[in-house]
């Protein structure tokens, strides 16, 4: 099932989804592009997408900066508790909640 919304990006759309991984598909033909599978078991984290990169929350603890062309993982970063809010960037920086009621900043750079 898919909790989160979608974000479209250079006619890719990425989702999150609960059984844990994050989904690349083609947005004019549906099609696989990449997945990846975070540590946790869902992923309700809305993706948001700047500069070439997939940013994410799972329930596994971590935000996710994942390249959006390829889905390798950049980055992750452990935030103590789970995260079921949606990324968002500015200032250089991703901003990110936790389920641990903290706000969680990280440089993008």
């Amino acid at each position: 099932m898919v909790y989160s919304s979608p974000a479209i990006a250079n006619g890719v759309v990425y989702v999150g989804s609960s059984n844990g991984k994050i989904y690349a598909l083609n947005a004019a033909k549906g099609t696989l592009k990449w997945s990846y599978t975070t540590g946790g078991s869902l992923v309700y984290s809305s993706p948001v997408v700047a500069n070439g990169v997939v940013y994410v929350g799972s329930n596994d603890g971590k935000l996710y900066a994942l390249d959006a062309t390829s889905g390798v993982c950049l980055w992750n970063a452990f935030t103590g508790s789970k995260v079921g809010s949606s990324p968002a960037i500015a200032n250089g920086k991703v901003y990110v909640g936790s389920k641990g009621g903290r706000l969680h900043a990280y440089s993008i750079h």
